[in-house]
This record gives structure tokens, C-alpha cells and sequence, in this order.
């Protein structure tokens, strides 16, 4: 178990799915040792995707970047300790834009 509080950088989930995020990354760390970060990430991953349905994507560490598109509702960066999560529930993707495929064969020539 980490030791800490919680500490939300960003998100944009309701305060309810907010607290069940910080609770089930809880319950990870009292089953897994804070090295084991993908495990951290499958177990949140997995509980997210049983409660709230496919999905989710998770991930643990303390050096990360990140830039990602997501469902609206469906995303939160916190921290515990020096233990960084991000959990976000990945965007479907829509019709590719015709001009953004001109645009990329523009650059190549």
C-alpha cells in the first residue's frame, strides 16, 4: 500500500465515477506492491470496464507523458504519492477528414 491521499491534477468525470476511481486504485495498492505498476493498471482497467463498460484504458507509473482523446465524462489524471494514474475511457473514432489526408500528402512531397 502506497501512503498517501489523493491528489486529482485533471479531470472531467462526474464526482461520483471520480471517487470510484480513487477507491478501486486503493484496493489495487492493497493487492499489489507499488513496483507493479501494470498490474495496478490492469486490475483499474478491468473494474472500470466491468462497471462501467468497455473501454477504458489505464496507465500507472511516475514518469509519464501523455496526450490522449477520450469520451467525455470518461477521464481523470491523480496522483498517490509519487504514483502517477490516468484512466480514460478511449474516444471511438470517427470519419477521417478527406483535406486532412491531402494536407499529410503535402507534407511528404
Amino acid at each position: 500500500m502506497l501512503e498517501g491521499k489523493a491528489v486529482v491534477g485533471e479531470t472531467d468525470m462526474l464526482q461520483t465515477m471520480q471517487q470510484v476511481a480513487l477507491d478501486v486504485a486503493a484496493k489495487a495498492l492493497d493487492f499489489f506492491d507499488v513496483t507493479e505498476a501494470t498490474e495496478i493498471a490492469r486490475f483499474i482497467k478491468k473494474e472500470f470496464d466491468r462497471a462501467y463498460g468497455s473501454g477504458w484504458q489505464c496507465i500507472v507509473g511516475t514518469d509519464f507523458g501523455s496526450f490522449v482523446t477520450h469520451c467525455s465524462g470518461c477521464f481523470i489524471y491523480f496522483c498517490i504519492g509519487s504514483l502517477a494514474i490516468l484512466l480514460f475511457r478511449g474516444s471511438a473514432a470517427t470519419e477521417p477528414d478527406p483535406h486532412h489526408f491531402s494536407a499529410l500528402e503535402t507534407l511528404k512531397a
